[in-house]
């Protein structure tokens, strides 16, 4: 096994969601149908009959929506992973909490549907009484229910035994590798419903908005030990967090950059690309010491500094600097058929980018000498002349 496929075992706990829904149906038969005369039905190898409802499918809602909650509670900070949810180490203790309180609920909610069980099937042959035959005929009785209605969770570590064919350990790290891919999917889900539900179309919005923008940056902050691109991103956002207004409405540029982000995350890959091309940006910083050693060395013994360590410095910091070019190809569309409002996201968020870049160059007033120079570090985090500029977008 891989150091890294270690490393992301170690830092993760699995947890299995075990929720069973009695489903209140059985398999329509031939003799439950009334046929009018001549009429026959398709053969079974041609179409199915269905079923039908032996209750309300409104009285087996809670338990749908407890199960559904127990997954949303994982994903906040997991991913799913082996049938269940791969979820920080940190986390779990807080994730255990959570579903106690939903086993306790569906407990609860189970009681009371078993005690008014015959009363809801009594109900629903009164509102159907043309078909109280092919309802009561198939109803199950009150024990068989109860053994169909269950909640549990699991929490475990995965590793792998000392022993194992080649050929499994592979498949094991390649389930590992695709964790990374799994967790963009998700956010973009979440990121496709804010811009839908939220954002789309609004010319202001409450601080609300906010909540959908922290959840995927704490989950992709929690997770990001899965892919080094991660950091930078959650880094952006947290730069737009910290200058979002602490009252009042959400509006103006502000929004648009809510808007912004949120369709760079709605896309898993452009997500990944720009979290590749962030990282690209920040220049390897050079000591001040080692600088220094460099200028003494060159000036006493000229003829032996490296001939390749001048154009190093050269090219580092120019005389003309210019950052323009250090997002060529990085966000370039590898299909045609992308949609113009993803362009539209990218093109704000890569404008936003360089100006802050040509900002700080403007600031630090440095010429670099002949034999040396201290480059400067391109990073992508906070910057208070950055957040003063005329421009609406970020990065």
């Amino acid at each position: 096994m891989s150091n890294e496929t270690q490393v992301i075992l170690d830092r993760v706990v699995l947890v299995k969601v075990e929720a069973n829904i009695y489903g209140a149906r059985k398999k329509l038969k031939k003799e439950d149908l009334v046929l009018a005369d001549g009429s026959k039905l398709p053969p079974e190898d041609l179409a199915s009959l269905g079923s039908k409802r032996l209750l309300d499918p409104d009285k087996l809602t809670v338990f749908n929506r407890l199960k559904k909650e127990a997954e949303r509670i994982c994903l906040r900070v997991g991913t799913r992973f082996l049938g269940g949810f791969a979820v920080p180490v940190e986390s779990a203790s807080e994730i255990t909490a959570e579903l106690e309180r939903i086993s306790l609920d569906f407990a609860a909610a189970k009681t009371e549907f078993i005690a008014g069980y015959d009363a809801a099937v009594t109900d629903w042959v009164v509102r159907h009484p043309e078909f109280a035959g092919i309802i009561e005929q198939a109803v199950d009785s009150v024990e068989f229910v109860s053994t169909r209605l269950s909640f549990d969770f699991l929490v475990v570590s995965v590793g792998l035994p000392e022993s194992l064919p080649p050929a499994d350990v592979a498949r094991l790290e390649s389930k590992i590798g695709s964790l990374s891919e799994q967790m963009f999917y998700e956010i973009s889900v979440e990121a496709n419903q804010l811009i839908e539900q939220s954002l789309l179309g609004k010319e202001q919005v409450t601080r609300n908005a906010l909540r959908p923008i922290r959840r995927m940056r704490d989950k992709l902050d929690g997770l990001g030990f899965l892919d080094h691109r991660v950091a930078p991103v959650v880094s952006t956002i947290d730069d737009l967090l910290t200058r979002i207004p602490n009252k009042g409405a959400i509006e103006g540029s502000i929004l648009q950059e809510i808007l912004a982000t949120a369709m760079l995350l709605s896309d898993p890959d452009k997500t990944r690309r720009h979290g590749e091309g962030l990282l690209a940006t920040q220049l390897p910083v050079v000591e001040e010491a080692e600088v220094d050693e460099i200028v003494d060395h060159a000036d006493s013994e000229p003829t032996t500094v490296p001939t390749a360590l001048t154009p190093v410095i050269v090219d580092t910091v120019s005389d003309s600097p210019d950052f323009t070019d250090l997002f060529d190809g990085i966000f370039d569309d590898e299909h045609e058929a992308e949609s113009t409002a993803d362009d539209w996201a990218l093109e704000v968020l890569l404008d936003k980018s360089q100006t802050d870049l040509k900002t700080r160059n403007d600031a630090d007033d440095f010429q670099p000498s002949e034999h040396s120079a201290e480059p400067e570090t391109v990073t992508a985090g906070d910057d208070d002349e950055a957040d003063d500029s005329d421009q609406d977008y970020w990065f």
